[in-house]
């Protein structure tokens, strides 16, 4: 008979007081580093980038909550990181809604011009057509707006695993996370293979209590 699976709580409480810190502290960067990950290969994929990652944050919240309905090691490490990263999914997904209805929008009246072209036998499309390159600054303004809050994620939580790693003595090289652009603060990136990887600059301190 295959054992249950125990959640984050059970394996703690099985731990003593140091390797409850400790064991907190892996699940914890190990949760952010996917999420850092994940994060950037969103951001390459709206710079126009074919990135074959795939490891979203929806999955993980799944996988949590099928270990034993906790959302992630979060909820013991640091309780707020949960809260601003779902209000900032939430940000994204509205942005991306409100793209599809601009772009319906647009696309309305430029199907209204050419209905009443057509009825009216006057050239009503050559106004509708005036509204294309409102299309390119749509496209262009939700562009610039999600990479900036791609990048501000992404730099927030390589912040995080920053200071986890500083404080409960891990080493940074066991979290080293994919990444795709270069621009992070912090960070020490070095190719492997046809990849790039980044490990966070953390200086030696702090202890696990």
């Amino acid at each position: 008979m295959t054992e249950p699976i125990k959640d984050s709580v059970e394996v703690a409480l099985e731990l003593d007081e140091k390797e409850v810190y400790a064991h907190i502290a892996h699940e914890s960067a190990e949760d952010i580093i996917r999420i850092i990950s994940s994060l950037d290969a969103e951001r390459a994929r709206l710079h126009g980038e074919v990135i074959y990652y795939r490891d979203d944050w929806d999955d993980l919240i799944r996988e949590r909550i099928a270990k034993g309905k906790r959302h992630t090691a979060f909820d013991f490490y640091n309780p707020a990181l949960l809260d601003i990263w779902e209000k900032k999914v939430e940000e994204i997904k509205g942005i991306k809604k409100r793209e599809k209805a601009a772009y319906a929008a647009v696309g309305g009246v430029i199907a209204a011009t050419a209905a009443a072209s057509l009825l009216l036998k006057q050239p009503y499309l050559i106004l509708g057509l005036a509204m294309l390159p409102v299309i390119l600054f749509i496209r262009d303004y939700t562009k610039e707006k999600l990479d900036l809050i791609y990048y501000e994620l992404t730099q927030f939580f390589i912040d995080e695993l920053t200071e986890l790693v500083e404080k409960h003595s891990l080493p940074p090289e066991k979290y080293k996370f994919k990444i795709f652009s270069g621009d992070y603060f912090g960070v020490a990136t070095r190719k492997v293979g046809t990849g790039l990887f980044a490990v966070v600059k953390a200086e030696k301190s702090g202890s696990n209590h």
